[in-house]
């Protein structure tokens, strides 16, 4: 896990009662009933391409990222051309993202490894992926939940505030969160991981959280002072 994705549960949550196995069955069911076929919004048309959108959506919005990559891919439509591009060029498109000058240095770094070590041919594995410079834990598992459909979880700020709100987990990092979500909803993970981060983006917001329209309010453990 990188730096940025072991700051993210900085903040302390709030600690809420935590849900019943009744529960957590029930909100499972409602998230696939709600988000059957749920997808990311980062928009991507191979593994290279999904890969760099997931680095550059760290503490960066999805639709920032979909602003910037099209001309990127462009300059870049491979791993080979990323890994000799000029650093100042990749900063620039990229300048309007978040921490660009880690993030171009990273992008760089990685694509230079994949042609170094994996034939030029992004790794499908998770255990792969985080040995490529700004690929943490959340990173490979949010690529391998899009690309694959793998039965794993990732935590970003959505999942971990509402996994906190429903009481699905209590834990104060996102690492130990996707390891309690993981162990409770067992099956059906790269699906509820998608739930959860559109739940949280457009329904269970950090300020003003759309409670009107929220098929789970009877089970919100934060009704008070949303707190997480």
């Amino acid at each position: 896990m990188n730096t940025k994705e072991k700051k993210r549960s900085a903040k302390k949550p709030k600690r809420v009662k935590q849900a019943t196995k009744r529960e957590i069955e029930e909100i499972k069911t409602r998230f696939l009933e709600h988000y059957p076929d749920s997808v990311t919004e980062l928009q991507y048309r191979n593994l290279y391409e999904l890969l760099i959108s997931v680095m550059l959506s760290a503490q960066c919005t999805d639709k920032r990222v979909n602003l910037i990559t099209p001309a990127l891919f462009e300059a870049y439509p491979s791993p080979a051309e990323l890994a000799s591009a000029d650093l100042d060029e990749v900063k620039g498109y990229i300048k309007s993202c978040s921490f660009f000058n880690n993030k171009a240095k990273n992008l760089i770094k990685m694509a230079q490894s994949v042609i170094q070590n994996y034939q030029g041919e992004i790794p499908l594995s998770q255990e792969e992926l985080v040995t490529l410079a700004g690929v943490g834990q959340k990173t490979a598992n949010v690529v391998m939940i899009e690309y694959a459909g793998a039965n794993l979880m990732a935590v970003d700020t959505h999942v971990f505030r509402v996994a906190h709100r429903l009481g699905l987990s209590n834990a104060a990092t996102a690492v130990k969160t996707e390891e309690e979500l993981s162990r409770k909803f067992k099956t059906d993970l790269h699906l509820l991981h998608q739930a959860m981060v559109l739940f949280g983006r457009y329904t269970c917001k950090a300020v003003k959280p759309d409670c009107e329209k929220c098929f789970l309010t009877d089970y919100c453990k934060s009704k008070e002072g949303f707190k997480v």
